[in-house]
């Protein structure tokens, strides 16, 4: 079984300029420092233009864990991250250590016929842990939802503060 979301954001600018944001340096170092938790690091960015691919590492302090998820899962998590990158969106996985499952996205950027863009990732949550994965799903797709809607708001002020 797997659990599915869906996140939408939207932009004043156009889809061009999300892209170039959303695969610059500086823009994901500075997002992961305010966002990306314990030990957060891009650890790989390949590719410019019209590819890039990126590798993120993430951390969630156990402490901040729902009690029943501490309960199943021992100490901190770390979050590694894939995307690959084109202009008009990407794909991605996510594992969590010491979770046997992943994340797999797909998000679609493109121009509003009123001007500005849209960022929509549809995500699947897979956790292969019997009787209570369904439940470790629905936790990891909330936390996941926020994260998205965290840097959704990083990126529409980054892209005020960087025209």
């Amino acid at each position: 079984m797997s659990t599915r979301f869906e996140h939408r954001a939207t932009f004043s600018a156009p889809a061009g300029t999300v892209y170039s944001a959303l695969v610059d340096r500086a823009f994901l170092e500075e997002r992961l420092r305010l966002l990306g938790g314990k030990d957060a690091a891009l650890v790989e960015h390949r590719g410019s233009g019209d590819e890039v691919s990126l590798r993120m590492r993430q951390g969630i302090d156990a402490e901040r864990l729902p009690g029943a998820v501490r309960a199943i899962l021992k100490g901190d998590l770390v979050v590694d991250r894939a995307e690959q990158w084109r202009p008009d969106g990407a794909t991605g996985r996510v594992t969590i250590s010491g979770v046997p499952g992943e994340i797999k996205s797909r998000t679609r950027l493109a121009d509003l016929s009123g001007g500005g863009s849209e960022l929509v990732t549809t995500a699947e949550v897979r956790v292969g842990i019997p009787l209570v994965g369904g439940k470790l799903e629905g936790v990891i797709a909330e936390r996941v939802g926020k994260l998205l809607a965290a840097e959704s708001e990083f990126t529409g002020k980054w892209l005020a503060e960087h025209p």
